[in-house]
């Protein structure tokens, strides 16, 4: 293993250029879960206000992940046909119009809509930003997913902790007000955008193109997409779910939405040091581990003592939803160039929260049909248990490139693999055991 020389600096110009972008990727991953977590905190008030069952409410815990599933396919068309900052600057705006309008929302297929687009930015933020650290930041890829997905856990637990209050304090159907205000942070984070300049020499010809439905040879992506499905499940059911399932074991709405809160913010130093960790192979199997048994504890203390130090089993669930930054970086890891980790990245959370949606809806129908909740524990158990099974596959170190025919010359430089990392670059020459090289 050789070190490579540290190349010049890069001109005034383009630091700027990165540093502007980097920006708008952080200011993009705040918003990225706001829609979401508002949500939870003030579901009951969202059931009273718009005179729906606990079956609709459970469309509405799931609608989010479902969009995120559907609109996300979108996001490699779009940016190979105009320009990344363009598409996520007109991504974050349809986001904040959909805020608006389901605060505004009367009728339930209105606010239907309004979620829709509520969950644009959400949706492409997702697919898009894991291949823009690649493309500019390939030697910093631990650093900006756990700066992105930092920002993103920040952004979610100041939604679920203000919820409650902002209602209260708006007085009559004030849970209008505590999901719509989240409009105007949308607007601002499209704004630097709209500032970052094109690729010099980036054009429509010149994009590759990547078939994605080639990925479906791929035992790594899928097990990468079940993995990815699983993880997300356990968050939105605790996202949608848990405030209510707390309340309805004679919590306040506030204190509800502060554990919910509290889960987030634990959250925030896991996105900022898991990914650093998770580029290291011999570090991820025993992480894995660790992020199982929390989850287990953690649903577990939620179901036996629900009251009884309710801000423990909160804090174990979100050291257990560190699984989120780890399948971000794996992501990034298990494909060789920005192009086909932008297909790998739309198929994983493309399929894999097409999956997860039905949790959440789950968890609603059979609430309304037994009233308990017994069944969303039943739910989230299983899943820990496909999570570790799929996790313990994706953890191997393989490249999807490989895997799919025709990808792999696309993929290959030589015997170079680059190490993404918070580290500086560092190549490897891989040689097999009669001698030759692979990449």
């Amino acid at each position: 293993m050789t070190r490579t020389a540290d190349s010049p600096p890069a001109p005034p110009d383009a630091r700027r250029g990165l540093l502007l972008i980097g920006t708008a990727i952080v200011l993009t991953g705040f918003n990225l879960r706001t829609a979401v977590n508002s949500i939870g905190p003030v579901l009951e008030e969202i059931e009273t206000g718009l005179g729906i069952s606990s079956s609709a409410a459970g469309l509405i815990t799931t609608m989010p992940v479902l969009c995120f599933a559907a609109i996300g396919f979108a996001g490699p068309p779009l940016a190979a046909r105009y320009r990344d900052g363009h598409v996520l600057a007109g991504a974050l705006l349809a986001m904040a119009l959909g805020l608006v309008v389901r605060g505004l929302a009367g009728p339930f297929w209105l606010f239907l809509v309004g979620t829709v687009l509520a969950m644009v930015g959400g949706a492409l933020g997702n697919v898009l930003l894991p291949s823009l650290v690649k493309r500019y930041f390939p030697h910093r890829t631990g650093l900006l997913v756990g700066a992105y997905s930092t920002a993103m856990a920040a952004g979610g637990a100041v939604a679920s902790i203000t919820a409650a209050p902002i209602a209260a304090a708006a007085g009559a159907d004030g849970w209008r007000w505590a999901l719509g205000w989240w409009a105007v942070l949308a607007l601002l984070a499209a704004l630097p955008w709209l500032a970052v300049p094109a690729r010099p020499g980036a054009s429509r010809d010149s994009h590759v193109t990547v078939r994605m439905r080639s990925l479906v040879r791929s035992p790594m992506a899928l097990a990468l997409a079940v993995f990815f499905a699983m993880q997300s499940m356990q968050a939105y059911v605790l996202i949608g779910w848990t405030p209510q399932y707390l309340r309805d074991e004679g919590l306040s709405a506030a204190t509800a939405g502060l554990l919910l809160g509290i889960n987030t913010i634990v959250v925030i130093p896991l996105n900022a040091v898991v990914p650093a960790l998770s580029v290291r192979p011999h570090l991820q199997r025993p992480m894995l581990a660790g992020f199982g048994v929390c989850y287990v504890v953690g649903w577990l203390g939620l179901l036996l003592a629900p009251t009884t130090l309710p801000w423990l089993w909160m804090s174990i669930l979100a050291i257990g939803l560190g699984t989120f930054a780890m399948v971000l970086t794996l992501i990034g890891l298990r494909a060789r160039t920005p192009e086909t980790t932008a297909a790998l990245s739309t198929v994983v959370q493309g399929w894999g929260y097409l999956l997860a949606g039905a949790g959440p809806l789950l968890v609603g129908v059979l609430r309304g049909a037994t009233g308990s909740y017994a069944g969303m524990f039943v739910i989230v158990l299983t899943g820990v248990a496909v999570l570790m099974v799929t996790g313990w596959f994706v953890t191997r170190p393989r490249f999807v490139d490989d895997e799919v025919p025709g990808w792999s010359s696309a993929g290959r430089h030589g015997d170079v693999i680059e190490v993404a990392g918070t580290e500086p670059p560092v190549t490897v020459h891989v040689r097999e055991p009669g001698g030759s090289p692979r990449g």
